[in-house]
């Protein structure tokens, strides 16, 4: 046979095992996996000392476009997603404008996205106070999952997104139910942290460490608390987005253990990014829920190595760099998010893989795998024959410090910015296609594909 690639010398990362093989991929597909395979190839990918692995699935995505592409579009967006070693993504509905909550605004992200994404990507729907009637459109139209927000968001900007109350929370719950999709939650206690928040800055408490106090690690394990009596009511499926806190991760746990279909995912800078260090990178590091200190931070990573986080996301919620500043200096006034999709395989490789001992094949489970188990990407997440060709090469022994002038997000600002990372995506393949290479760059144009997810059909379209 001739195939279009041979992935020759590298450790491949299999499902339960790292073991060196060749890897054979022709028409986007793997086809062969084994040694010394015979036949020919278009080209010998030679991934001697490499770890050759699936491409990350990062499920938490803002890509800002259409309506705040200044902040960040489709193309640089997923450039930095590709160099990244990011394969595939979830858009989430916010921050573009108008957000995406119904059919019509659906179908203006797709029209945006079209042509411009260099790696496969797939789109959520949100759950607001005033679209309850519409979740079942959005699904019609092929979203992959619901999103809410359980803590204050949007502005006063028409078509923003909205947090929910809880009816709308237990309402959608009960739809989304019935349709059989999964809310994914923001879970804070809006009261809590709001008020908490209005009060430290009357008080003139406007520093990154009175931030984090305002939102205080009881305020997430409440609302996980209530979303999830709330689910085991109306039997929704849920996925709670970028927990920060051990406890919240137990509630969860034994919610799963009584049940419930529950997953949870952590990002790389609750993992990667203090308190201490939040105070002196100052707002670039700034994020909801907040960075916590050295000793959450520290359970946290336990309940990683445990195997009671299902997933790492990168939350990349970008802006452009005068909503990171303040004249006042006060924390509060500053846009919450973190720059950082660039960085999520190689840093938490790092750190997960090569400086705490984490099995490799663990660290794809939470990168790849158990993202396109939940969903739903069934021709991705796994080194196996049939699968998508989404394969990343992982260097452990290629160190690099993070510049600015190397990233490719429209605004070039991340808290990782200085930061030695001690091995390196070196390249990215999309279904059999290089995207990029550590030493050319980007390469080629967009080829990404919307991957969709309707009751009728599993389907990639273009």
């Amino acid at each position: 046979m001739k195939y279009d690639f041979l992935f020759k010398n590298g450790q491949v990362v299999l499902n339960d095992l790292v073991k060196q093989v060749d890897v054979a991929v022709k028409d986007g597909r793997i086809t062969a996996i084994g040694e010394r395979l015979e036949g020919e190839a278009v080209e010998v990918v030679n991934a001697e000392g490499q770890y050759v692995m699936p491409g990350m699935i990062d499920t938490h995505v803002h890509i800002c476009e259409p309506g705040r592409t200044e902040w960040e579009g489709f193309i640089t967006g997923t450039k930095a997603l590709a160099a990244g070693g990011t394969t595939s993504y979830v858009d989430m509905p916010l921050n573009a404008l108008p957000a995406t909550v119904d059919k019509e605004s659906l179908n203006l992200k797709k029209t945006a996205a079209s042509g411009k994404n260099y790696v496969d990507y797939a789109l959520y729907g949100g759950l607001v106070p005033d679209n309850l009637g519409k979740l079942e459109e959005l699904s019609d139209e092929g979203v992959v999952a619901y999103k809410c927000f359980m803590s204050t968001c949007g502005s006063n900007i028409p078509g923003d997104f909205v947090n929910v109350d809880d009816y709308t929370l237990y309402t959608g719950m009960k739809k989304l139910a019935e349709i059989g999709h999964f809310l994914s939650i923001h879970a804070e206690n809006a009261q809590i942290t709001d008020r908490l928040g209005q009060e430290f800055e009357k008080q003139g408490k406007t520093t990154p460490t009175d931030y984090a106090a305002s939102r205080p690690v009881f305020t997430e394990v409440d609302s996980v608390k209530r979303a999830l009596y709330l689910a085991k009511e109306t039997g929704c499926k849920l996925h709670f987005v970028h927990i920060s806190t051990a406890e919240a991760v137990e509630e969860i746990t034994r919610a799963r253990k009584e049940g419930q279909d529950v997953t949870v995912e952590t990002c790389p800078h609750f993992l990667t990014i203090s308190l201490e260090q939040f105070e002196k990178l100052g707002p670039v590091a700034k994020c909801a829920p907040p960075l916590r200190d050295d000793e959450e931070q520290r359970k946290l990573w336990q309940s990683l190595k445990e195997g009671k986080i299902d997933m790492i996301t990168s939350d990349h919620s970008p802006c452009p760099p005068d909503m990171k500043h303040s004249e006042s200096n006060n924390i509060f006034e500053v846009w919450g998010g973190i720059t950082g999709c660039q960085n999520n395989v190689d840093l938490m490789f790092d750190e997960a893989v090569l400086k705490r001992n984490m099995p490799v094949t663990d660290f794809v489970r939470m990168i790849a795998k158990n993202p396109a188990r939940r969903f739903n990407f069934k021709n991705k997440g796994e080194i196996a024959v049939g699968k998508d060709a989404d394969i990343i090469l992982i260097d452990p022994n290629q160190s690099y410090v993070v510049e600015k002038e190397g990233l490719y997000y429209r605004h070039p600002h991340s808290p990782y910015i200085g930061r030695k990372i001690n091995c390196r995506v070196t390249k990215t393949f999309v279904r059999g296609n290089l995207v990029f290479d550590v030493n050319e760059g980007i390469v080629g144009e967009p080829i990404g594909k919307l991957v969709v997810n309707h009751k009728k059909t599993q389907a990639m379209t273009s």
